[in-house]
């Protein structure tokens, strides 16, 4: 039994790994050709609204995903389509590396390539935050999957017009992510292991306040640090500069804290590390500048680790999963374009002085409110304590794997009774041929072969 439990405990270990590793790169290499897409052929001072709509298209891939996912309700119907997204991604990944950046047609098929993007990653972050849960060292391995991700990107960009490489390296990524979303999943693996309530929505809104507090900060810091490039007399500013390695041990090490105390710690190490940043700007200045560009990084990899771990321990526990899991994300495009709207380079330096600090004070008062300082364990249920009421399981079930509302009725009939499906079929006012239609469309979806495997199944979705 134990060997069967660690088997099941590495299984899911390595999936979060191979959901997370390749799709991170995938998403480095694909956005940087995208960054070029129209380079030679439209005006420079176009070329920066090409990164911004790259922005806008990835959130719509996302946002998609999230809106139709509870519509595909088949899982033969959600593979094929998750297969399609990634036939064609990977496709136009590859158009990309052959294909110049100086014509229409690079921009269109960037365009397309870019949404699929975010249609794969909303896949990707809605399955790892259904298996987030359940993965011992769950935010160790999310760290791992991007730290492997960013030392790839980085080596790999040294060597940037190696192509063969990168075609290789983008396919076996592709190949990776095909069998990681659309292999076939154990319903056990995905099915919460604890008790779990549902996530109010004061710390929805906390956690996207504080995130977004700290996403605004990076960017406003980004501007800081490049003006103190500018008066220390520093080449061309280049975010791929070996100072990005240090993104890497920050990641593991603030991966590993997100398994600690329920992730608790991570919002107060990411504030620390916020306001270690800043203070060393503001008293050093730039006779720092590399210090200051390490540090950047440094704050950048805990802001990423806090945004991923805390939407996929959340997301599972809200009405809409799909969307949740993906919305750090999607905060992150969101302050991209903002930072553009707002123009931060051209900012006064005490202008942006000032907007770090009422970033980090917002971010502050969120963290008060949600009582993120409290470190405090919540208190044990005792044996005098009132016994939690235990959730509807089939709405659970309903959302999980897209049983229609007449299954759901024989569902409920199989679980809750012993009948026949005569009698069941009476009692619904239903043809007994109706209803066993509907046992095999159960089965089918949910994987299960037995009435009585329903039931075991219905079991461990209650909390």
């Amino acid at each position: 039994m134990k060997n069967l439990v660690l088997q099941v405990q590495t299984h899911k270990q390595l999936h979060i790994f191979l959901l997370f590793f390749p799709f991170m790169y995938v998403q480095f290499v694909l956005l940087r050709l995208g960054n070029s897409a129209g380079r030679g052929f439209l005006p420079d001072a176009w070329q920066e609204y090409v990164y911004c709509g790259l922005q806008v298209v990835v959130i719509a891939g996302f946002l998609l995903h999230a809106a139709l996912f509870s519509r595909v309700r088949s899982p033969k119907a959600r593979n094929a389509v998750v297969s399609a997204a990634l036939i064609l991604c990977a496709a136009g990944g590859l158009t990309l590396l052959f294909l110049s950046p100086a014509s229409v047609y690079d921009l269109i098929v960037t365009g397309v390539t870019v949404f699929l993007l975010g249609w794969i990653g909303g896949a990707v972050y809605l399955k790892a935050s259904l298996l987030f849960g359940t993965a011992k060292h769950a935010g160790l391995l999310i760290g791992i999957g991007y730290a492997a991700a960013v030392a790839l990107q980085f080596f790999t960009q040294l060597q940037w017009n190696v192509v063969p490489a990168l075609t290789a390296l983008l396919l076996l990524s592709f190949a990776c992510l095909f069998v990681s979303l659309t292999g076939k999943t154990q319903p056990e693996d995905l099915a919460p292991e604890r008790e779990a309530l549902p996530v109010s929505g004061r710390t929805l809104v906390s956690a996207v306040a504080v995130t977004a507090s700290f996403l605004t900060f990076t960017v406003y810091y980004t501007g800081y640090i490049h003006h103190l490039q500018i008066l220390s007399d520093y080449g061309a500013y280049n975010v791929y500069t070996w100072p990005r390695l240090m993104m890497i041990p920050v990641v593991l090490l603030f991966g590993r804290l997100g398994d600690v105390k329920n992730g608790k710690l991570l919002p107060i190490g990411t504030f620390c590390v916020a306001v270690v940043a800043f203070l060393n700007t503001v008293l050093v200045g730039r006779e720092t500048y590399t210090l200051n560009m390490c540090l950047y990084y440094v704050a950048l990899a805990c802001v990423i680790v806090y945004y991923h771990l805390t939407f996929l321990r959340l997301a599972p526990s809200t009405k809409r999963p799909a969307l949740w899991a993906c919305m750090g994300r999607l905060l992150d495009s969101a302050v991209v374009l903002f930072s553009f709207v707002f123009r931060v380079s051209v900012l006064p330096t005490a202008a942006v002085l000032a907007v770090d600090i009422a970033l980090l004070v917002l971010a502050v008062l969120m963290m008060a409110l949600n009582k993120d300082f409290s470190l405090e364990k919540p208190a044990l249920q005792t044996e005098n304590a009132p016994a939690r009421i235990k959730a509807d399981p089939f709405p659970i079930l309903q959302a999980r794997f897209g049983i229609t509302p007449a299954e759901m009725n024989v569902l409920r009939e199989l679980v809750l009774t012993e009948d026949k499906q005569d009698v069941i079929a009476d009692r619904l006012n239903i043809s007994v041929s109706t209803v066993r239609h509907h046992i095999t469309s159960i089965y089918r979806k949910t994987d299960v072969q037995s009435r009585a495997g329903l039931c075991k199944l219905t079991a461990s979705c209650e909390s």
